[in-house]
């Protein structure tokens, strides 16, 4: 198995979980609350759960492709997956910068979980090509 990929599938599991259960108290709760207007307010609400439903599929993603049967065929789907962890947190750290205050960084912490598993996912196939591309090594016993 690969171990910077198992590592990225259970950091992005445990960001959904996270995601859900505190996020549904401190954002979605608040937001269906506000007195926006019906229609932005029910599509940020659709949002935040697309976001909950590809925080999830992508932690299976790589998952999947940490099992050494999979590696190959799962390579472009964890480097997409990785990608798509990078560029979220990315947002986030972009959103809050914009921000006037001094510390800007931890206005939206988001980014602490979601760069470590594009990282790792990044890690993890780095680790997969340099197995591929390695000389095989066969001993007739």
């Amino acid at each position: 198995m690969n171990k910077p990929l198992i590592a990225a599938s259970l950091l992005a599991a445990l960001t959904t979980i996270v995601h859900i259960f505190v996020g549904g108290a401190d954002i979605a709760g608040p937001l269906l609350a506000s007195t926006l207007a019906a229609e932005p307010r029910l599509t940020l609400y659709a949002v935040w759960h697309m976001v909950s439903v590809a925080l999830a599929l992508s932690a299976v993603a790589l998952f999947i492709g940490s099992l050494p049967r999979h590696a190959q065929a799962a390579r472009y789907l964890v480097l997409f997956v990785s990608a798509l962890w990078c560029a979220f947190g990315a947002v986030v750290l972009t959103v809050a910068a914009a921000q006037a205050e001094v510390i800007w960084f931890l206005k939206l912490p988001q980014w602490v979980l979601l760069l470590p598993v594009g990282m790792l996912g990044f890690w993890g196939s780095l680790d997969r090509a340099l197995q591929a591309n390695a000389p095989a090594t066969t001993h007739d016993y």
